[in-house]
């Protein structure tokens, strides 16, 4: 097999590390290619695989393609190597709000695209993807989804679902970085030093998410059980609540998926 990744930025790194790591690729699978010889060349060291600088000859015979470049450039990008795409090759994209309207445009039609909406928690092996399929074999669809998952969970769904996922976690850890400086900027008011103060902020926003999620209990039942009545949580709460929290995060989400809906054409 060869499966060659194109973009060696964070996400490009990430992803590659995980199907490694997981021993679900060999770096013998894997070419990269990035215009950033340095960058390419170091990654490569790492982790054993193939280095290119050229996507047109990095493509060439690979039976999966993963597109981990900016929306920016993703038009030039996939038509100068388009040719060089072998017939049944899966075309993976990781580029926000790049719809598979767009991606077939660029290719062949009948092409085997797949959209998916990573999220910046890959690094560490606890990412979101969604993943949305076109003309795509369920043995690969498979594979795919098997690749991915070496990097967190996957949500197979619809293209117009995985748009509104990436408003939520594809958006959502920017949030959460948010909450958490603020957190910690708090427990140096109350003279905690900064970095110890990163350091629990952090793990409690961690350990939290974490409980959650291998509970499967509801975050409003979680909320309840810490909030002793009259005690120092609901108070904190109530200030949150006050402050209009919920709200704020609500707009949130919503500026982002109309946005996404402006970059991909009000579609």
């Amino acid at each position: 097999m060869i499966f060659t990744v194109i973009g060696t930025g964070n996400m490009g790194r990430a992803l590659v590390g995980g199907f490694i790591k997981n021993g679900i690729l060999t770096p013998k699978d894997v070419r990269l290619c990035d215009i950033d010889e340095k960058k390419v060349t170091e990654l490569a060291s790492e982790t054993g695989c193939q280095a290119y600088t050229d996507a047109s000859k990095a493509v060439q015979d690979a039976d999966y393609i993963l597109l981990a470049v900016k929306p920016q450039v993703f038009d030039q990008t996939v038509r100068s190597l388009s040719s060089n795409i072998k017939s049944g090759a899966v075309v993976i994209s990781i580029a926000a709000s790049v719809t598979l309207d767009r991606i077939e445009n660029l290719l062949n039609d009948g092409s085997s695209i797949v959209r998916v909406m990573p999220n910046t928690p890959a690094l560490v092996g606890a990412s979101v993807c969604a993943v949305c399929t076109r003309n795509v074999e369920k043995e690969k669809s498979d594979f795919v989804e098997k690749l991915l998952s070496t990097c967190g969970i996957v949500v197979p769904c619809d293209e117009k679902t995985l748009d509104a996922i990436g408003c939520v976690s594809g958006t959502g850890p920017a949030y959460v970085m948010l909450f958490i400086e603020a957190m910690a900027d708090a427990a140096v008011k109350l003279g905690i030093p900064r970095k110890t103060a990163l350091d629990i902020a952090a793990m409690t926003v961690y350990g939290s998410g974490k409980l959650m999620v291998e509970t499967g209990t509801h975050p409003a039942i979680l909320k309840d059980q810490v909030c002793s009545p009259g005690g120092t949580t609901i108070e904190g709460v109530l200030a949150l609540e006050k402050g209009g929290l919920r709200a704020a995060v609500e707009d949130a989400v919503i500026a982002a998926d109309l946005k996404t809906k402006a970059l991909a054409g009000g579609k």
